[in-house]
Parts: C-alpha cells; sequence; structure tokens
C-alpha cells in the first residue's frame, strides 16, 4: 500500500497540473476511449507517463512535467493539451472537458478494468458508480512538511472562492440539478472528500493517513480525495477544487491564484516564531456553508467572512485577491459569464449538440 514520506516536501514553489477531460466523438459526445489512448496507442513523446485513465472509460487525465516558474507551466499546459487533442484524433477521438458532461449519462458508460478502480467500485458502490465528474488539480511544491500542512489549513477558505469562479457543471444524467457545480455535490458523495479538517502539524496528518490505510478505509494515501491535501508523495500542496474547463486561460488563472495564494502563506509561516497548525482556522462547518454557497451560485455566490459574522460577495473577494497578490486571471475568469451559465444559455438557445460542441477542447 502507498504511503507518503514528510522527506517529500524538499522544493518550494515548483507547479503540476492535472487535468480531467471527456474523450468524445466527432460530435462532441461522450465514448470510451481510454484504453486506446492510454494502454493501446503509441503515445507521443509529450504524452509519455502524463497520461493516465480515470474511472470511466471516456474521462482522461494529463499532467504537466514539473515547472520551476508559472510561465513554465503555461507553456506545459498548453504544450500538453495540444498533444492530447493531436494523439485523441489521430485514434478518430475528440476532447472535451467541463465539470459533468451534459450528455453523459452514467448507466450507459463503461468502467475502466484497473483492479484500482474495480475495488473502488466494490468498496464504493453506487457513489462511485455515478461519479462521471472531471476536474482540474493544481500542485505546488513546499519545502517543509509542516509549512505544507499549515498552508493547507489557510487555503481552506479560498476553496469556495475558486469553485464559484470555476463552476461549470450544471447538468448530470441529463438533468439540470439547479446548482452550479454538480460535480461538487456528486463528488462529495464519496468517503474522504470536501472540505478537510484541520491538522496541528504534518505528524498529525500522517497519523491519520495510516490510520486511514491501516484500518482498510483506503487502498492508498491517494484515495484521501478532500478538497485541498498536503500530497506527500509529491511533496506539494494539492488543491483539488476547480471543475475542468476548455478553456485554457481559465485553467492558468487558477494555477496563477494557487500559486499565489500558496507563495504568500509560506512567506507568512516563514514570519511565525512558531505557528500553530490550527490556530485561528474557521470551523469546517463554517467552511462547508462557503462551499455550499459556491455550488449552488456560482458567480453570484457570497462567503461567510473569516472574522465577524458577515458576508462578501464573490466580486469583492477576487477584487480584494488581485490587488493583495498582484494576480489578474481570476478577475478575467470574474468578468465573464461562468461555464455553467454559458451552458445553460447555449443549451436553451441552440440545443445539446451546440452545447457539446462548445465543450470541445
Amino acid at each position: 500500500m502507498e504511503r507518503g514520506s514528510p522527506d517529500a516536501f524538499a522544493e518550494q514553489g515548483t507547479l503540476g497540473v492535472e487535468e480531467e477531460f471527456f474523450v468524445v466523438d466527432e460530435a462532441g459526445y461522450p465514448v470510451s476511449g481510454s484504453d486506446e489512448l492510454v494502454y493501446e496507442g503509441e503515445r507521443p513523446a509529450r504524452l509519455a507517463d502524463r497520461l493516465d485513465h480515470e474511472l470511466f472509460k471516456t474521462v482522461i487525465e494529463t499532467q504537466t512535467p514539473k515547472s520551476e516558474s508559472l510561465a513554465a507551466a503555461r507553456e506545459n499546459v498548453h504544450a500538453v493539451r495540444e498533444a492530447l487533442v493531436e494523439y485523441a484524433a489521430e485514434h478518430g477521438f475528440r476532447v472535451a472537458a467541463a465539470g459533468l458532461h451534459p450528455a453523459a449519462r452514467w448507466r450507459e458508460l463503461e468502467h475502466a478494468e484497473k483492479d484500482r478502480y474495480r475495488a473502488q467500485l466494490e468498496r464504493i458502490q453506487y457513489p462511485q458508480h455515478r461519479n462521471t465528474t472531471a476536474g482540474l488539480h493544481v500542485h505546488v511544491g513546499v519545502d517543509d512538511p509542516d509549512k505544507a500542512v499549515w498552508v493547507s489549513n489557510r487555503l481552506r477558505w479560498h476553496l469556495p472562492v475558486m469553485l464559484a469562479l470555476s463552476a461549470n457543471s450544471p447538468y448530470w444524467n441529463g438533468y439540470d440539478t439547479g446548482l452550479a457545480s454538480a460535480r461538487a455535490k456528486i463528488f462529495e458523495g464519496l468517503p474522504n472528500t470536501g472540505m478537510p479538517t484541520a491538522f496541528a502539524d504534518y505528524e498529525a496528518y500522517q497519523r491519520f493517513e495510516n490510520r486511514m490505510i491501516d484500518s482498510g478505509s483506503i487502498n492508498d494515501r491517494g484515495e484521501l480525495w478532500h478538497d485541498v491535501r498536503p500530497h506527500s508523495g509529491h511533496g506539494t500542496v494539492e488543491v483539488r477544487t476547480p471543475d475542468a474547463q476548455a478553456d485554457p486561460a481559465v485553467v492558468l488563472a487558477f494555477v496563477e491564484y494557487t500559486e499565489a495564494l500558496v507563495t504568500d502563506l509560506s512567506e507568512r509561516y516563514e514570519d511565525l516564531a512558531a505557528p500553530d497548525g490550527t490556530d485561528g482556522c474557521m470551523r469546517r462547518e463554517v467552511l462547508d456553508e462557503n462551499k455550499w454557497r459556491a455550488l449552488r451560485y456560482g458567480h453570484a455566490a457570497s462567503f461567510v467572512e473569516r472574522e465577524g459574522t458577515g458576508t462578501v460577495d464573490l466580486g469583492e473577494v477576487v477584487d480584494r485577491e488581485c490587488d493583495r497578490l498582484g494576480v489578474s486571471g481570476i478577475r478575467d475568469v470574474y468578468d465573464a459569464d461562468s461555464g455553467a451559465t454559458r451552458q445553460r444559455r447555449v443549451l436553451e438557445s441552440e440545443g445539446l449538440d451546440a452545447l457539446c460542441r462548445e465543450l470541445l477542447v
């Protein structure tokens, strides 16, 4: 069983991006293609060891190489995407992205045959059988395990902000859920997901991780699927909150924001003489409320503030964060319509065929 190590946390500020995509036909409808692309095809060099399937044979994941800077991360995101689109086309497929595919019907889709996923289906049953989700994961290297836990604790308030901005999955199983990100709610049906609790230090987190493995609750540390986690294999803080996106500019806005948050928090950690892992952290229940607001309302969400009893609109948070951190991408994302809004508009005005084309990468 795979376990992590504190020794993994050795580099500060490196970046890695994992994106989940739907394999679709020429018209943009989901099809089974991961076996052919992952196992049977001859991958281009850019995708060597950078391509994997997920639970359903219509979902595929890419991983960028480790990047030493934001500029390198941008290049790698574009390069990996371009390679995937070209490779898929060579095999008669196209690629689409959203938190959930509006044309996907989970009962009609094939599951991957990998032992890991078969074991999950047997253990989790219905919640995993219906898990047709696709997300965006951003890794930022942190050079100390206790710092990684401290940063993860304090990132939690920002996760609903990212979810609201990324909300791109109003439809599930052919139904308008009324949510901006139904993916977030579907995924929360699995065990060990959602907003994590705060941990005092890395030792406390490692005890939790090992206890979950030793008790048979999970098969390996990778099955702790919380919205943020200290990744004890890669030595990163991994943010797993956003919906998948067709537009690389939106992806890179979240990479920029996540990198800025981790850098800012890491610098503040260094300034503290004896940082307390959980001191000043909000209750998980309040953070869950903020997540609910994000997945329900998307760009129209407001959030319970970290201090006091008031709320703050997403737009105000975006302005504040851009000014504080010197980022701009999330403002562009906020100023545009959300993915959920665009999907509803296209479906209502042009129909499902047009919406499937809209999600093509």
